[in-house]
């Protein structure tokens, strides 16, 4: 039985995989990519020795459109997604899509699946998902001379329940990424390898587990699927850097905003797991999750709270505040964040 958008309730929507029946579908073959266009499918058929299945050979990106006040549909950042899936793709030998031609192809399947978009004031999106694969007949160890470029949409809720309410987070011991490996690409084997340390925390009653940097375990790398970040004492926003970590672009729009709009301090660097009493503020950022407050973090049977376990800390807050009131239209970001997509 398939879903449509009338059937939906926007406000308690949450973050699943709906078909909205429309995709966008590009290939790679003799060293060039076709023009692309919308298909009305949500499957693909490949060979089965294809690299993307055996390889780990594949990127992705998440991206979300949404819905303004006035009607208007916006994309936030979505040249630095363009960007971000060419590093990665270039890290495991994939050919690039084109820049600009994937910004066109984001508009294209956000305009053919305009009626999916959740309405304004629901916290709603509709979350974007470029994808790239090696496709073809590959045996041996060696990266594929096609590929297949797509994207599907679905709309979305909160990533974690419950919103924007502190969630507990406990330390893993397990690995995201090697110290000089994909850790900074945005591939699929840096999330499979982060599933049995998810389904642990889940399992003890956490939201999800932080991840150290593998090379001395002392420091916290990335929270799960998201990036970290914390707030000082005296009000310093701090967040890890590594050559193993994401480089999430909601990350680096609270940097800009934390200095620019709320005047904090910035730091990027080492964050020592021992030191989170220097912290009265953390959370986790990114696309999906956009900010989830850290209420604690566990390690061990040692457990450190920050501002508090039930209510958001202000700076957090207002952190939060920012970046959605430029992403739905209510705020004045810098220039270029927004683009509009046009119907």
């Amino acid at each position: 039985m398939s879903v449509k958008p009338q059937d939906l309730n926007w406000e308690t929507l949450g973050f699943g995989y709906i078909n909205t029946g429309k995709s966008f579908r590009a290939y790679y073959k003799d060293g060039k990519w076709d023009g692309g266009q919308v298909v009305e499918a949500n499957t693909i058929t490949i060979s089965e020795a294809s690299p993307a299945v055996h390889l780990g050979q594949q990127c992705f990106e998440g991206l979300k459109a949404y819905r303004t006040k006035d009607g208007s549909v916006n994309l936030f950042r979505v040249d630095e997604n363009a960007k971000r899936l060419a590093r990665s793709a270039d890290q495991v030998m994939l050919p690039p899509y084109p820049e600009d031609a994937f910004v066109e192809a984001v508009k294209e399947i956000v305009r053919a699946n305009e009626e999916w978009i959740p309405p304004y004031g629901t916290g709603a999106t509709l979350y974007i998902r470029p994808f790239l694969i090696g496709v073809g007949d590959i045996v041996g160890v060696s990266p594929a001379s096609e590929a297949l470029f797509g994207i599907y949409v679905t709309p979305v809720g909160a990533y974690f329940k419950g919103g924007l309410q502190p969630a507990p987070f406990m330390v893993s011991e397990y690995d995201r990424a090697a110290p000089r490996g994909t850790g900074s690409a945005k591939v699929g084997g840096n999330y499979a390898s982060s599933f049995k340390a998810g389904k642990e925390a889940q399992v003890h009653n956490f939201a999800d587990s932080i991840f150290l940097d593998p090379a001395t375990h002392t420091k916290i790398e990335e929270v799960g699927a998201a990036n970290f970040f914390a707030i000082t004492e005296d009000d310093v926003f701090v967040t890890p850097k590594s050559p193993s970590i994401l480089p999430s672009i909601t990350k680096y729009s609270l940097l800009h905003l934390a200095e620019h709009v709320l005047g904090l301090e910035t730091f990027e660097g080492d964050v020592f797991i021992d030191q989170l009493d220097h912290y009265k503020e953390a959370g986790a950022m990114g696309t999906a999750a956009v900010i989830t407050p850290i209420g604690s973090i566990t390690q061990g049977d040692k457990k450190h709270v920050f501002y508090s376990e039930t209510e958001v800390g202000p700076l957090t807050r207002a952190l939060y505040d920012e970046l959605t009131g430029i992403q739905f239209g209510e705020k004045e970001g810098p220039e270029g964040w927004i683009q509009k997509v046009e119907f």
